[in-house]
């Protein structure tokens, strides 16, 4: 019987996600993001969620790749230089008072090299910098119905923090 899922993976509530043996650990290497990878940056991302953003991408490497140690933007590449995913975070604390913390606010892995290690060796990668940086807390924000990048921060050993997210739908 087939799971209904949409393209980032989240499956429709109530259904819970299959046990998958993970794949064998991908050779990569994980570097910090250059100009030069803006066109399979934005590829990637443009298949994994079906939205092109190649102007968001351009400013996120200008803003991010190269910059203050703060601001963190590391691909992973696969044999060959295929791209293979990426991440990006941040230290900041300017949430109401808090202390410092590693701030991810992205990451995608090519859908053929999932369970492979990919998205497990950038985030590691992250949290040495993080570390580097004087933080010892790492923090996200998870759509609670995505259940794939959920399962995967999750299997990093996040858990539930301390903050509760507000909304407010703004009226037309």
């Amino acid at each position: 019987m087939g799971r209904a899922v949409d393209k980032r993976g989240r499956m429709a509530a109530g259904q819970k996600p299959a046990i998958v043996a993970p794949r064998p650990r991908a050779s990569i290497t994980v570097r910090e993001a250059e100009a030069a990878d803006l066109t399979a940056v934005a590829a990637l991302d443009r298949r994994v969620t079906g939205v092109a953003k190649a102007t968001y991408w351009q400013w996120a490497l200008a803003h991010y790749a190269g910059g203050p140690p703060e601001r963190i933007f590391l691909v992973a590449e696969a044999a060959g230089g295929t791209l293979a995913g990426f991440i990006i975070g941040e230290v900041r604390a300017w949430e109401f008072g808090s202390p410092p913390a590693g701030w991810v606010f992205a990451l995608q892995v090519d859908a053929a090299r999932r369970l492979s290690g990919v998205g497990s060796r950038l985030f590691e990668a992250l949290c040495q910098r993080f570390r580097a940086a004087g933080v010892d807390r790492v923090r996200t924000l998870v759509d609670r119905h995505d259940h794939l990048i959920l399962s995967f921060f999750r299997s990093q050993g996040m858990t539930a923090g301390p903050s509760l997210q507000l909304d407010l739908e703004l009226p037309a």
